[in-house]
C-alpha cells in the first residue's frame, strides 16, 4: 500500500495541481490542512480516498482536526499539530500518538518535512508543496508492505 501525505497548500493551486500526477499511484491520500478546500481540487483528478483534516488557517469548517486512520493493520494518527505545539517540540505529539496506539503520527504547520522513528512510532511531516521553510516544497509517501512503514520525503522541485 502507498499512502501520500500532504499538508499546508494553502490555496496554491498552481502547486497543487502539480501534485496530482505524482499522487496518482498513490491507495490513499491525506491532506493535513491549511487549506482544506484544496482538497476539492485533488478530487477532481484523484479517484482514490482521500482523508483530511482542518489546520489552524481552516475556519469555519466541520472537518475533523485529528483522525486515527486504520491501513494495512497500521494505525495513523493524523492532525494539523498547531494543538500539539509542533513547532517547539513533539512530546505531546508522540504522547497522542501512544495514547491512540498509532504506530504512524502525521502532522504539518511546519512547513518542515520529516521523517523520524522515535520508540516505535513513526513521526512523519510531509513540508509544503507551496511554502515551504526550507530549500524544497514536499510531500510525503509511506509504503506499508507486510507490516514494514517504510516513508520518504518527496520533493517537487529538487
Amino acid at each position: 500500500m502507498l499512502i501520500a501525505v500532504i499538508s499546508d497548500t494553502h490555496r496554491d493551486y498552481y502547486n497543487i495541481n502539480k501534485i496530482v500526477p505524482i499522487i496518482q499511484n498513490s491507495d490513499i491520500v491525506i491532506h493535513l490542512g491549511d487549506n482544506i478546500d484544496d482538497v476539492d481540487i485533488l478530487k477532481k483528478d484523484y479517484k482514490g480516498k482521500i482523508y483530511n483534516v482542518r489546520g489552524n488557517c481552516d475556519y469555519n469548517s466541520f472537518t475533523p482536526s485529528e483522525l486515527l486512520i486504520e491501513a494495512e493493520n497500521i494505525k495513523i494518527f493524523a492532525t494539523h499539530g498547531d494543538k500539539y505545539g509542533v513547532k517547539y517540540d513533539h512530546l505531546k505529539l508522540l504522547y497522542k500518538a501512544k495514547e491512540c496506539g498509532a504506530d504512524i503520527a502525521l502532522f504539518g504547520h511546519t512547513h518542515i518535512p520529516m521523517a523520524e522513528k522515535v520508540d516505535d512510532t513513526w513521526l512523519i511531516n510531509p513540508g509544503s508543496p507551496s511554502l515551504p521553510r526550507v530549500k524544497y516544497k514536499s510531500i510525503a509517501f509511506i509504503e506499508i508492505k507486510d507490516g514494514v512503514i517504510s516513508p520518504y520525503i518527496y520533493y517537487l522541485d529538487k
